[in-house]
């Protein structure tokens, strides 16, 4: 059953070096306040998943947490690179990045596998793709396989289960017995927490009760491990009803994450100098 504690409680008793994490969230509720947790607590040696990396995963990747990197496609949302990201993986700066890329579908499909219980999920768009030699290292496992229809013969493809070590995500409300709602655009949090051994969910707010809400994705207590609350966790992207998007954090971004020393002087004031909640 689901814990409230505080944001620090939370990322120190789910979070451990090395653990396989994942942050989702599409365009909106994304769980930035819980990634700067995490960089705070300086935690090293993770794996890093997330279909759409963004700002988020520039800023933990530059701050040294990330050893490897699971996605599908990574950018500042209508600006441009992410110039930390390139710079680990380019450079090794600051420890190199592996990477392992997947389509959006590809990686939609291996967090259903996991929330199911399955091992693989399987999929025809792949083929021709060559995304097989993007999906791991020399010596390592691949995650995506050929495979025949065991009825028709057909050639699919076959793409590994996700089954992170924890989920992060951002929601707009959960009660006091841990239950959690969001709305508004979504994208595989369900699914990432399903799949996943522990969760965090930071929340805008705590409510004695959860209001009805159409269209509202609910996540019962008992599929929950932690819950926080964070007004305003999801800035600089948005919580619909309770904040909106700043845009003008995106564009000053590229500036600051294109210089090692910029970017270190914001990690200084803007992180590390910065108690969570505030």
């Amino acid at each position: 059953m689901a814990e409230i504690v505080s944001l620090a409680e939370a990322v120190e008793r789910a979070i451990a070096d090395g653990d396989t994490v994942a942050m989702e969230g599409f365009t909106h509720l994304i769980p930035f306040a819980a990634g700067h947790e995490v960089i705070r607590q300086r935690r090293r040696d993770l794996t890093l998943i997330r279909m759409t990396p963004d700002l988020i995963y520039d800023q933990l990747i530059g701050a040294g947490c990330a050893r490897k990197l699971v996605f599908s496609w990574g950018g500042n949302p209508g600006v441009g690179s992410l110039h930390r990201f390139r710079d680990a993986v380019e450079h090794g700066w600051p420890v190199p990045l592996e990477i392992e890329e997947h389509s959006h579908a590809g990686m939609a499909n291996r967090y259903v596998a996991g929330a199911s219980g399955l091992p693989f999920a399987v999929l025809r768009g792949y083929n021709g793709t060559g995304l097989e030699t993007l999906s791991g290292a020399p010596g390592t496992t691949p995650t995506i396989k050929p495979i025949s229809c065991p009825f028709t013969g057909e050639k699919l493809t076959a793409v590994s289960a996700l089954r992170p070590d924890v989920a992060v995500i951002h929601a707009q409300r959960a009660d006091r017995s841990g239950n959690v709602q969001l709305w508004g655009i979504t994208g595989v949090q369900k699914e990432a927490v399903l799949a996943s051994r522990r969760s965090v969910i930071t929340v805008e707010e705590i409510v004695d009760e959860l209001d009805p809400r159409p269209g509202a994705v609910v996540l019962p207590g008992w599929m929950v491990t932690f819950v926080a609350q964070a007004p305003n966790g999801a800035h600089p992207s948005y919580a619909l009803g309770y904040s909106i998007r700043d845009n003008d954090y995106y564009i000053a971004w590229d500036a600051i994450a294109r210089d090692r020393d910029s970017f270190t002087r914001w990690l200084d004031e803007q992180v590390y100098g910065v108690t969570a909640g505030q």
